[in-house]
């Protein structure tokens, strides 16, 4: 049965939410059954890196969205199966993901992505840019 490392992942949850970091992403990982903080940085591509044929971990990462007017920073929970994890611990994945919801609790939308090519940065914004809000950008067209 999977655990979480509540304090250690709360901790670096609230420094991607907190406004005076510079922190825009946090990973979780599994050490063993366990869930635990896997890193989390300042830059996306780091994160990026992080997400291998070989891995399996839930990523918590700040988008600065909007535009000259109006910038605002919006949340996404990115739950990445690599092609080669296997099929238990792929189903596994959202049992788990459940237990990574009890302290990510804030966020715009959710990804499950297992190829590199959605982790792009410039998709997950539109997407979260879809997800809410105004759009002033078409005034400027």
């Amino acid at each position: 049965m999977t655990t979480i490392d509540k304090e250690a992942c709360r901790e670096a949850y609230n420094e991607v939410r907190d406004d005076n970091t510079d922190t825009m992403w946090a990973a979780f990982t599994y050490d063993g059954s366990k869930i635990v903080p896997a890193g989390q940085g300042t830059d996306y591509d780091d994160f990026k890196k992080m997400c291998t044929d070989d891995s399996r971990l839930f990523g918590f990462v700040r988008v600065t969205t909007g535009d000259a007017m109006s910038k605002r920073a919006k949340f996404t929970l990115i739950t990445w199966i690599g092609e080669n994890i296997g099929g238990l611990q792929r189903a596994k994945i959202s049992t788990d993901k459940a237990k990574v919801k009890e302290i990510v609790q804030n966020f715009a939308k959710e990804f499950m992505l297992s190829d590199q090519r959605e982790l792009d940065e410039d998709c997950i914004r539109e997407e979260l840019k879809k997800a809410g809000g105004a759009n002033y950008d078409a005034q400027t067209e």
